[in-house]
């Protein structure tokens, strides 16, 4: 349910440094980075900067928390939900202090921050929390004289890597299920926005987890994440960013301890509008699908294919609806999109939407630098894409849509799979037919009919291809972070 808030414009950064053992202690090195207002270009705050001796500590920590004789390893599992479950109380009640650092941090609207994030921020957290006592192993018929069971034991320390475009919502994501399965965890935010991650480490604490069972390190990816990536005694590790990075991250896990893997990738998500759709509502689909969060996550629907009878007014109603969309401070309620995460990101959005110009495509609205403070870039459209384009096939991560005219379906089913990524998909169509058709031949992780970013913490997440590998979220999400033991004892022959 949405709720209206009045945001904190300037909350108090009360967290800056390391949380290890449940203290929060400077770097060893004595480094510290700048955090940066994406919405002014200018300094927020530093943090210390942690790098591999910081990791090492952590991870002793970490060790020592899971360790035979622990307090962790031998809490009832129950007990472990109450903690869960405190926490996210915890969150709830600063809801209002979070939304504000979240929306201060990496530039998301004050509503969104507030009105979602926040909200399936916690759903996560309790979900999970009710799982902790429900993890259940199974009795197996077994030939012989035997009796087998199986049972879900805690894969050990797993590091955990966040990216920066929802930085509350995938450190739940990633916490809930390694917790609720009696996990310890080094985290590493990402360095553009390590703030909301540094307080909730204190809510942890407050809640009564045991040190050393959560560890935050903020750091840049090369450094911090690179020795979480290659730590020996790291036992699993989650990563969520780009698909170039994520190779490098398996690439490490594998030249070392062979650590499991969790990768949640690159995108470029096809969304399908047929022509018996409602075009009112698959045009909202679209905006919402594509301009979330500033285009900024890897299932966005990026490339759109629109049937030809409807095209036209398709694109007219898309261009309207787009240049409707106001672009500015993230802490004014009546914004809906905000600016780019950093610099770098601006510049990449900017020569993309060059290079869609440059290769032929019609540039239908926006395509232009909003302002002259901090990374706003305009709701940009364009139509008359191909897949030989740039933009037609490269990850933009901005508020760029590309739309595609198609004729059939089995024409749009090979152009939907003409792509490295499989992270997502969506169609808008009142055709049964045609979503079971569509649903079941084209090859991405998630469907959404007639709707697009639809999230819910039962409901597992994560794609095919270079999308990625495992799945977050739902009971599947669990699977990632237990180890499977089975035990066959030997039973008597006489009674």
């Amino acid at each position: 349910m949405t709720t209206m808030a009045t945001p904190i414009r300037n909350p108090e950064i009360r967290f800056k440094h390391l949380f290890i053992n449940n203290e929060w202690v400077n770097a060893a090195s004595g480094k510290t980075f700048h955090v940066l207002n994406p919405a002014t270009g200018k300094k927020t705050v530093d943090v210390q900067e942690g790098d591999k001796a910081d990791v090492d500590r952590a991870v002793a920590a970490a060790k020592k928390a899971i360790e035979t004789g622990s307090v962790w390893r031998n809490m009832d599992a129950s007990d472990r939900g109450r903690l869960l479950n405190r926490l996210a109380d915890l969150i709830e009640r600063d809801r209002l202090y979070l939304a504000s650092l979240e929306t201060l941090d990496c530039g998301k609207p004050f509503t969104d921050s507030y009105n979602t994030d926040m909200v399936l921020v916690m759903k996560c957290i309790r979900y999970y929390a009710g799982w902790t006592d429900k993890i259940c192993g199974k009795t197996i018929p077994m030939d012989g004289e035997y009796f087998c069971y199986t049972k879900h034991e805690p894969v050990g320390v797993c590091g955990q890597i966040l990216h920066w475009n929802f930085p509350l919502l995938m450190m739940a994501w990633k916490l809930g299920p390694a917790l609720a399965c009696g996990n310890v965890v080094v985290l590493k935010p990402a360095e553009q926005t390590p703030l909301t991650a540094l307080y909730t480490a204190s809510l942890i604490k407050e809640a009564g987890f045991p040190p050393g069972v959560v560890n935050v390190i903020p750091g840049y990816g090369p450094t911090a994440g690179a020795a979480i990536s290659e730590h020996y005694d790291i036992d699993r590790i989650a990563f969520t960013g780009s698909t170039e990075v994520g190779q490098i991250v398996m690439q490490a896990a594998a030249r070392t301890n062979l650590k499991r893997v969790t990768l949640e990738l690159g995108g470029k998500s096809p969304n399908v509008i047929f022509a018996d759709a409602d075009v009112d509502r698959a045009v909202e689909t679209c905006q919402n699908g594509l301009f979330l969060n500033m285009g900024q996550y890897c299932c966005a629907a990026s490339r759109t294919y629109v049937h030809e009878e409807i095209y036209d007014v398709f694109i007219r109603k898309l261009v309207e609806k787009a240049k409707s969309r106001v672009v500015g401070d993230p802490f004014d309620v009546r914004t809906i999109c905000g600016p780019q995460i950093d610099q770098e990101q601006f510049d990449k959005v900017i020569a993309l939407i060059e290079s869609g110009v440059q290769q032929g495509a019609k540039l239908e609205c926006g395509g232009k630098r909003q302002g002259t403070v901090g990374y706003f870039v305009q709701p940009t459209v364009f139509s008359g894409v191909t897949e030989e384009m740039r933009i037609g096939r490269e990850e933009i991560c901005g508020p760029v849509m590309q739309v595609t005219k198609f004729r059939t379906m089995d024409d749009v089913v090979q152009r939907a799979n003409r792509t490295n990524y499989g992270l997502a998909a969506g169609i808008c169509t009142k055709d049964l037919d045609k979503v079971m058709t569509y649903s079941n031949h084209v090859r991405a992780g998630t469907i959404w009919v007639n709707s697009f970013n639809v999230f819910g913490a039962q409901c597992p997440f994560g794609g095919f291809k270079m999308s990625g590998i495992g799945r977050e979220l739902g009971e599947y999400g669990l699977h990632e972070y237990s180890e499977l033991k089975t035990v066959i004892i030997k039973t008597p022959t006489k009674f």
